[in-house]
């Protein structure tokens, strides 16, 4: 059986490939794993826990695996030759430049921790995301975003994305937001993850994994900084997010 080592490896090599790119073709031999369609969702970010694989996609979902004693992810570049049979094929997640390939994973399925409200769903509760947010008054509105007990959907993308769009700075606390102003946050991340949902073509980033680059909006340079306990990097313009 693969030890933890072993998965972080697999979840650091899975996640530089895919983190950010949009599945644009998925296939699966397992039932478990038909109850959603994730065509067109974005691939927010891959990591293990404990010997658990999982891949985060937008709407607050999750593709769970568990390897056992013979399961592995491989990843390849579009139209190459894979080096195990077709025959062993259990997962395909395909994007523009990579195709990921488990083989013989044993145990997968969607695996939805205890969240707040869905950003995606269509009966979203605007109220509860809010009281949730505004809970988190003494954190960084950047490390609140994406606290999925809050709301869930947001990930390092929307994160830095929805703040910009905004023109609020993601190292301001909480509780220093005006209501108005909380509001129009969660309403903005929903919007963008609805939107990007529903586009074919792939998005264009106005600070996310663009630091050191001039803003679109006014041509500072973009600033990155990893924040919260899990060292996320966060991206945003210091003229436009003066919040």
């Amino acid at each position: 059986m693969p030890e933890g080592d072993t998965i972080h490896r697999a979840a650091r090599n899975l996640n530089e490939a895919l983190a950010g790119k949009t599945i644009t073709r998925f296939v699966t031999m397992l039932p478990k794993l038909e109850k959603h369609d994730v065509v067109g969702r974005t691939i927010e970010r891959v990591h293990a826990v404990g010997k658990h694989l999982l891949i985060e996609l937008s709407g607050g979902i999750a593709i769970h695996t568990h390897m056992r004693m013979n399961g592995e992810w491989h990843i390849y570049r579009a139209g190459e030759k894979w080096m195990r049979p077709r025959a062993d094929m259990r997962i395909v997640i395909e994007t523009n430049d990579w195709v990921a390939v488990a083989f013989n994973v044993p145990v997968a399925d969607f695996e939805r921790p205890t969240v707040g409200p869905d950003l995606l769903a269509d009966e979203f509760d605007l109220d509860e995301a809010f009281d949730r947010l505004r809970a988190h008054a003494r954190d960084e509105i950047g490390d609140a975003l994406i606290d999925q007990s809050a709301m869930s959907g947001v990930g390092n993308i929307w994160k830095s994305e929805t703040l910009f769009a905004c023109r609020v700075n993601p190292f301001v606390l909480v509780d220093s937001i005006g209501d108005d102003k909380l509001r129009e946050i969660i309403k903005t991340a929903r919007k963008l993850l609805r939107n990007s949902v529903n586009r074919t073509d792939r998005n264009r980033w106005y600070v996310y994994s663009r630091g050191g680059q001039p803003c679109r909006k006014c041509g500072a340079r973009i600033l990155s900084k990893k924040q919260g306990d899990g060292a996320r990097v966060t991206y945003w313009c210091p003229t436009c997010q003066i919040q």
